[in-house]
């Protein structure tokens, strides 16, 4: 029955999501005045890291549709998503190596670089959906926000983690 338990969302998990959720609205809403600088990517990482790859992915979809309900929806928001699915996706495996989950600075280091790993997703996705006649300088264009990206990133999940530690303890220690 426990191994049953693990594959479902508790009541009570299924509130700590939504909290998350609302944390990563009202985060991305907060900071839309400065590109590329929000915490919900590092948001995603941190539940990632704490509570797995499915709460992740479950987070980032609900997150990306009701902030992009607010600042504009369209074909982009698949390419949002995607492409932070790769960024959960990778943190997840990551998780699997002791020594990333025991070390915070790694964690750190790995969320500035899922911003830019964040921006060659998207990059690949849109040149496709756009149709564009070269990836190169559409990518090399967007650097620059990667790296604002990336920053914001490293600042918010080592502001972030400690707090979203104690309050995803909960969450384990009632599974």
């Amino acid at each position: 029955m426990k191994n049953e338990q693990s594959t479902f969302f508790s009541t009570y998990e299924i509130a700590y999501l939504a909290m998350t959720v609302a944390a990563c609205v009202v985060g991305r809403m907060l900071f839309q005045f400065i590109p590329n600088i929000q915490p919900m990517t590092a948001i995603f990482l941190i539940l990632t890291y704490q509570l797995g790859v499915s709460r992740g992915l479950v987070v980032n979809v609900l997150s990306l549709l009701i902030t992009n309900l607010y600042m504009g929806m369209g074909i982009w928001t698949i390419s949002q998503i995607l492409s932070f699915s790769v960024v959960i996706g990778c943190m997840g495996l990551l998780c699997r190596w002791p020594t990333f989950r025991k070390k915070r600075s790694l964690q750190v280091i790995f969320s500035v670089l899922a911003g830019f790993l964040y921006g060659l997703v998207i990059a690949m996705i849109d040149v496709q959906i756009y149709g564009m006649p070269q990836f190169w300088p559409y990518y090399l264009a967007g650097l620059y926000f990667d790296l604002l990206h990336g920053l914001g990133n490293g600042m918010f999940y080592f502001l972030l983690a400690p707090i979203f530690q104690q309050l995803f303890y909960h969450i384990k220690k009632k599974a």
